[in-house]
């Protein structure tokens, strides 16, 4: 089954960005802000206990969000910073670069948001992204036993999700 266009889930997967395992972490948040998951495949340093790393992760979504539909330059009407905006509404971002990672960013029409941690060298993931989110939805939605807004405990996605970043990078 295919939820954007252009992605399938099955035979092929999209073009690789570069060569090796530059994934560092990956995040999956619901319309809440509640995070469903939280996977390091890199990650040497650990500053923050889990807790404090989904909020601060949170409120950067929020914040950025909020912050690219306010600096739009094509909408007359702004509203105000901190205003939710609907999936799809407004301006919004992809992804932003530091000089140690990369953060890319979907969010889905009915509010999960994917974020995926990668060295600063990689390319676009936004097809990654879309891929990603079709596994999310063939091995996390469709599952029976999963019940939507607890935490993603399938190990049929990890693994499908673990061998799909260790190809991208």
């Amino acid at each position: 089954m295919q939820f954007f266009a252009g992605t399938e889930i099955s035979p092929s997967l999209p073009a690789a960005t570069a060569s090796g395992n530059n994934g560092h972490m990956m995040y999956v948040f619901n319309r809440d802000g509640i995070c469903l998951l939280d996977r390091e495949w890199n990650r040497p340093l650990h500053t923050l206990n889990a807790q404090q790393d989904h909020k601060l992760m949170s409120g950067l979504l929020f914040s950025l969000k909020s912050l690219t539909a306010k600096m739009d330059p094509t909408s007359v009407e702004k509203g105000n910073l901190g205003v939710p905006q609907l999936p799809g509404q407004g301006c919004s971002f992809h992804s932003f670069r530091t000089n140690t990672y990369k953060l890319s960013f979907m969010e889905s029409p009915s509010g999960i948001k994917l974020i995926l941690i990668t060295h600063p060298r990689t390319g676009d993931l936004r097809e990654s992204l879309k891929y990603i989110y079709n596994l999310y939805v063939e091995y996390v939605v469709k599952n029976p036993l999963y019940t939507p807004g607890t935490p993603i405990r399938c190990e049929l996605f990890n693994i499908a999700l673990d061998q799909y970043v260790r190809s991208i990078s």
